[in-house]
């Protein structure tokens, strides 16, 4: 018996046939897997997770919309050439997060519910165009100058830095190393005490004591990570918007920024051969309140001058009498090529106002962020409460191994034979500096730190020139930004520490060849 032909099931059948065929070719036209998701095979991040993030890539980048129909696992696997359970793996986990969504006997689609991608528009010069509104922020800049890749030797004449390559290293590795092979090891894992450890409290207490004549008990020391962390915590429990805090002028920039961010109206005060200007002081007092002075007596930053031993009994009577804090930034006290080193402020009897910041890091290396603030108990106390909503601690191993190198006399040993290195290294600037640039800048020899405050003898702009002298590869640091009221300054602080004797008189040679 004969089936009648069906022409219409016939051409329904056909015509089905052919556009099954060309959405497939379609399908295979948008989607080119192969080159989308590229797959690494040794990678250490498994395939399902580089098909995975390759999708929500390519979801995020706008070319996959919502909606759009995702190829069968079979076919996707075979395109890109595994597995066809590494692809069922990588779709269960996308719709598991939400990228992905199926339909029963429709497939696998990008999910509706995500948010629109904004399409990428580029101008002819191919730069993006965003019409995204970006959040706000408050801009800083170190102003410190930039890492220069320069086919010449740079010599770099820092802000007083020591020479790293006279740390006691050996000696702090293998400190180090004892106290991660102590039985109680794991317990420095653990959160520590956010004043410091105990050991080290107590070792800088005795030295304080024993060095500097002063009488801080562990309760009053508070370990930060160099002295830069103690001034900003300083900063933030003294200040409250509005108070006037008097800073030494050229002076220290990133205390300036420290009390500024603090909410403090800033009052520049003039320096001389003496110190801070007192009489200066005095007419701010009388003014209106006086909620703090920055100083830094031993060695001014940046100009070197120690304050002399009357200007510092007028500063604390001062201070009696108005009842303004004095902070104290005695950030090379070590260096000190007289007899022996000044006294801090917070040493003498009448210091009752005094908050006193050091460090180790300049007497080790800089990389041991090892700084202290020293007061109070109980300004001591917020303090500590402040510091553990920046930084919950610091780093105990290393606190642990500093002081056991202070027990032992090992950074007092260090701190003596850097000394004579130092002192000989000041004669040689002070020579080179003669030699070359008498004629072009005057100096004082310095007392102590380690760096000469070179004044010249003709305007220069030090922006100007530290790019000039960057080009000829010496390094210094522009002093226009120690000026807080504007004055020019016509000086350079050059840090001579880290340099050997050929690496001054040439970095001498440089200078003296380009000034004006």
């Amino acid at each position: 018996m004969s089936i009648p032909f069906d022409r219409t099931n016939f051409v329904y059948f056909w015509l089905t046939k052919i556009i099954q065929f060309l959405l497939k070719l379609m399908g295979q036209m948008l989607r080119p897997w192969k080159t989308i998701l590229n797959i690494e095979l040794g990678s250490h991040k498994s395939v399902f997770q580089q098909i995975a993030d390759g999708i929500i890539g390519e979801i995020k980048k706008g070319r996959l919309k919502p909606g759009m129909s995702l190829p069968g696992s079979r076919i996707l696997a075979a395109d890109i050439g595994v597995n066809r359970k590494t692809v069922v793996l990588a779709y269960e986990e996308l719709m598991a997060e939400g990228w992905l969504e199926t339909a029963y006997k429709k497939g696998t689609f990008v999910s509706e519910k995500l948010p629109k991608q904004k399409e990428r528009r580029r101008q002819r010069n191919e730069e993006s165009i965003s019409s995204v509104k970006n959040f706000s922020f408050t801009a800083f800049g170190s102003g410190m100058p930039a890492s220069v890749n320069s086919a010449v030797p740079l010599i770099v004449f820092n802000d007083g830095l020591p020479d790293v390559k006279l740390a006691p290293l050996d000696e702090l590795a293998r400190a180090y190393k004892r106290i991660f092979q102590q039985k109680a090891r794991w317990r420095m894992l653990g959160y520590a005490n956010e004043r410091g450890e105990e050991r080290l409290r107590t070792a800088i207490s005795t030295m304080l004591t024993m060095d500097r004549g002063l009488s801080f008990g562990i309760g009053q020391i508070c370990i930060t990570r160099g002295s830069q962390m103690a001034l900003y915590l300083t900063a933030q429990i003294l200040i409250k918007p509005g108070d006037v805090v008097a800073m030494e002028t050229p002076g220290y920039r990133p205390a300036f920024e420290a009390f500024k961010h603090a909410g403090a109206s800033i009052e520049a005060v003039e320096i001389d051969e003496q110190g801070i200007r007192i009489a200066e002081l005095e007419q701010l007092c009388r003014k209106g309140q006086l909620k703090a002075v920055y100083v830094t007596p031993h060695h001014q930053f940046p100009t070197t001058v120690s304050m002399k031993a009357d200007r510092r009994l007028q500063l604390l009577a001062l201070s009696n009498q108005y009842g303004f804090a004095i902070v104290e930034d005695d950030y090379d006290h070590d260096y000190h090529f007289g007899l022996r080193s000044l006294l801090p402020l917070a040493s003498y009897d009448q210091a009752e106002n005094v908050i006193y910041i050091s460090s180790l890091s300049k007497l080790i290396a800089p990389a041991v962020r090892v700084g202290y603030v020293a007061g109070p108990a109980s300004f001591i106390d917020s303090l500590a409460a402040l510091r553990m909503t920046i930084d919950r601690q610091g780093d105990p191993v290393m606190e642990n191994a500093v002081a056991e190198l202070m027990e032992e006399g090992i950074v007092n040993k260090h701190a003596k034979r850097a000394l004579g290195i130092y002192r000989d290294r000041r004669s040689l600037m002070s020579k080179y500096l003669d030699q070359y640039l008498k004629e072009k800048a005057d100096y004082q020899l310095p007392e102590g730190g380690l760096a000469f405050w070179l004044r010249f003898k003709q305007p220069v702009d030090t922006i100007a020139f530290s790019e000039l002298l960057l080009e000829h590869g010496v390094q210094v640091i522009s002093t226009e930004r120690f000026s807080f009221n504007g004055k020019p300054l016509n000086a350079l602080r050059l840090g001579y520490a880290a340099l050997d004797e050929a690496e001054l008189e040439r970095g001498i040679q440089i200078i003296a060849s380009l000034l004006p």
